[in-house]
């Protein structure tokens, strides 16, 4: 087995057509993977197999790929743009080590970009930079690298700089050994030359040269103090300076290329191994308490001599039946051996273990540390869930998703595919934490949950191409909330009084409105013993009990803090379960009287128009009750920046596309939750109420 230090796990994520799929072609055809590069135009791609993927051109689901450069071993994941799929791209790179930012030199930083951007600062996980598309029209590499320093609030360090733009783009010169790669009009990735700098790049390569020393010298004080003294550090010491600093998020090596044209992969493959950390150099993951998620200050350390220990990361169906992802942390795993999968506290036999490329897979006996693998068969493993030694019981820090935003309902046309579709439905919610299902308590109607109109559009048509589940959708449903806007203090007492004992509980509280985003929140400031404190978590429970249905429409309520200050008990009739009914019973009676108000999800749209359509979309925009935040002119149009109700925006590509002669473009993600406008709210009211009435 290959030494942990010439690993590297790595991700490589961008925004829609960014051309992240056709880079990781272009990686697996240069390592020699894959021996006819398939284009993403053509329904072809290696990473993009299922058959929704083809036909639309994007990614869905992370690919996972193994291939070899300069003798390391590089695990690589494709991670889908789009925003309704970002769940996928969060949970790659929660177990990745480090990452590829694809941008598109004349898109520049979009707005999938800054998200993913952000879940990998989240995450901690270092990388490098690559302006692809330079062959492009209107591609300009100086302004996409203000843009990442400008919109990401990151760190560029330029490693290239291209010669020639659009047609006339042949090479790049490399900044730290101040040569010039140039490739030839074949069309291969081999057929390059590596020569002097162009006669008119020379000085702009040297201040570029002489901005990159002065920015990694920063990572050792003796180098540092050499270099203010004339001296010129070696390559060595520099690209030593380059991966420190690369690893503490200090900065970002930037590359430029077109991958398409197959001109500057290798230098990304290059950078991969010289720069980005190999797993030993990532901090490890946190062990953390199962009970209350909170880190043990344990850490899973990535190395063989440890117990066992994976993360599950990600479940896929496919026609070998269910395999698990995990990524090994530590220690070593044989087929045969017994694991623990401490969130269910069952263990499971290892029958079968794969190496997968893409949909294509090696069987293979034994995984270690820092391996990324599927296993093959596993039942009862969910996302996020850990395995390990069962002599050494532990939990890895855990994955959070995001809430979904939208529902539809569905039911099969032919009667007889229910239960049919209630095994599918079954297999992708395990394999998507952000997909739910539910069945309406008063209909029975099956309900699908996700995080936007193309994400259930996706699910809908996997369940009848790939299960053959035909069905009938309803309209989309927003996810409403309810709220409150006042201050309030009340009292309630339950009193009853049977055969035996009785029931008592009484409570004097305040409730008033929360912070945003903050759920519920219960305090207690009872001094004295007038309410004992080992009924405060039934009074607790009792009022969050309650938080699932509002009194407005019946929709969860959010954002409510309620106060305990005072209170009453009988040392007989006293108990938790009085206490319960209680705070249920005060939650009924004061709600109403606390100013209740309907709350719905903003969501964060960005809208590429042509110049010649700004107008008309801004003025779109306005009539759908949006907010404009921001625009921002480029060189083949405008991007809108705006938030606008979720419950304005269904069916807004078919508008866009119409208003901009089909050259508009969006993207919209969850932002907040917000009021509902008075007259919004009593629609939505009598809407729930009609519902409710047709039901009897």
């Amino acid at each position: 087995m290959s030494e942990l230090a010439n690993y590297r796990n790595i991700g490589i994520f961008a925004h829609v057509d960014a051309g992240k799929t056709t880079t990781t072609e272009r990686i697996l055809k240069l390592t020699g993977k894959i021996h006819k590069t398939g284009e993403v135009h053509d329904g072809e791609s290696t990473t993009d197999f299922m058959e929704q993927e083809a036909e639309r051109g994007i990614t869905i689901q992370s690919a996972a790929t193994t291939c070899f450069w300069r003798d390391h071993r590089l695990n690589v994941i494709d991670t889908p743009g789009h925003v309704d799929f970002t769940v996928e791209v969060y949970r790659s790179l929660k177990v990745l080590d480090g990452g590829v930012g694809v941008f598109c030199g004349s898109g520049g930083v979009e707005p999938q970009s800054e998200t993913n951007w952000r879940y990998a600062n989240d995450s901690e996980v270092a990388r490098i930079i690559f302006v692809n598309k330079m062959d492009r029209m209107g591609a300009d590499f100086y302004r996409v690298v203000k843009q990442v320093k400008k919109v990401l609030g990151a760190n560029p360090l330029v490693m290239a700089l291209p010669i020639g733009v659009e047609d006339g783009f042949v090479g790049i010169v490399d900044v730290l050994e101040q040569k010039a790669y140039v490739w030839d009009d074949t069309g291969l990735p081999e057929n390059f030359v590596i020569t002097d700098i162009p006669a008119d790049m020379i000085e702009i390569a040297a201040e570029y040269r002489a901005m990159l020393v002065e920015m990694v010298v920063d990572q050792d004080d003796d180098l540092m103090m050499a270099y203010m003294d004339g001296e010129e550090p070696s390559v060595v010491d520099l690209k030593r300076c380059i991966r420190n600093g690369t690893r503490k998020l200090d900065f970002f090596p930037t590359y430029c290329g077109s991958a398409f044209k197959n001109k500057g992969v290798q230098n990304i493959l290059d950078a991969v191994v010289d720069y980005l950390p190999s797993p030993t150099e990532v901090d490890p993951q946190d062990l953390t308490d199962p009970e209350t998620g909170e880190p043990t200050g344990e850490v899973a350390t990535v190395t063989i001599d440890e117990p066992f220990r994976a993360l599950a990361f990600k479940i896929m169906d496919d026609r070998f039946g269910a395999l698990t992802f995990i990524r090994v942390y530590s220690g070593k795993l044989n087929k045969g051996d017994s694991i623990l999968n401490s969130a269910t506290g069952k263990t499971e036999r290892i029958g079968r273990m794969v190496e997968m490329h893409a949909n294509d897979r090696t069987e293979i006996s034994y995984c270690q540390a820092g391996d990324i693998v599927a296993i093959v068969g596993m039942k009862n493993v969910k996302t996020g869930h850990t395995l390990c030694d069962p002599k050494h019981e532990c939990t890895l820090e855990p994955m959070i998703f995001p809430e979904p935003v939208i529902s539809i309902s569905v039911a099969p046309k032919d009667k007889g595919s229910t239960e049919k579709m209630g095994i599918a439905i079954g297999k992708m919610v395990a394999e998507d934490p952000s997909f739910q299902v539910e069945t309406d308590e008063d209909s029975g109607e099956t309900i699908l949950k996700g995080m936007g109109e193309l994400h259930l559009d996706i699910k809908v048509d996997i369940l009848r191409r790939t299960y053959g589940v035909d069905l009938a959708v309803g309209q989309p449903q927003v996810a409403y909330r309810e709220t409150i806007t006042q201050d309030i203090e009340d009292s309630y007492t339950h009193k009853k009084q049977s055969g035996g004992s009785g029931q008592f509980g009484k409570i004097d509280y305040r409730i008033r409105p929360g912070e945003a985003n903050t759920g519920f929140v219960f305090k207690s400031v009872v001094v004295g013993g007038n309410v004992p404190k080992e009924f405060f978590p039934a009074i607790e429970k009792g009022f969050k009990s309650m938080m699932g249905q509002g009194v407005l429409a019946g929709f969860p309520v959010l954002d409510v803090e309620v106060e305990l200050y005072d209170g009453g008990f009988h040392a007989v009739d006293s108990s938790a379960i009085a206490f319960e009914i209680a705070a249920k019973g005060a939650f009924r009676q004061s709600v109403p009287k606390a100013g209740p108000q309907l709350i719905e999800p903003i969501m964060k749209v960005d809208v590429f128009t042509p110049d010649d359509h700004v107008g008309d979309v801004i003025g779109d925009l306005n009539r759908r009750r949006g907010m404009i935040k921001d625009q921002e002119a480029g060189v083949t149009g405008v991007r809108v920046k705006a938030d606008v109700p979720l419950s304005e925006m269904f069916g807004y590509i078919g508008t866009l596309r119409t208003m901009t002669s089909g050259r508009g473009q969006f993207s919209m993600e969850f932002s907040h939750y917000s009021p509902c406008p008075k007259n919004v709210s009593e629609k939505v009211i009598e809407e729930v109420k009609a519902r409710k009435e047709a039901k009897k």
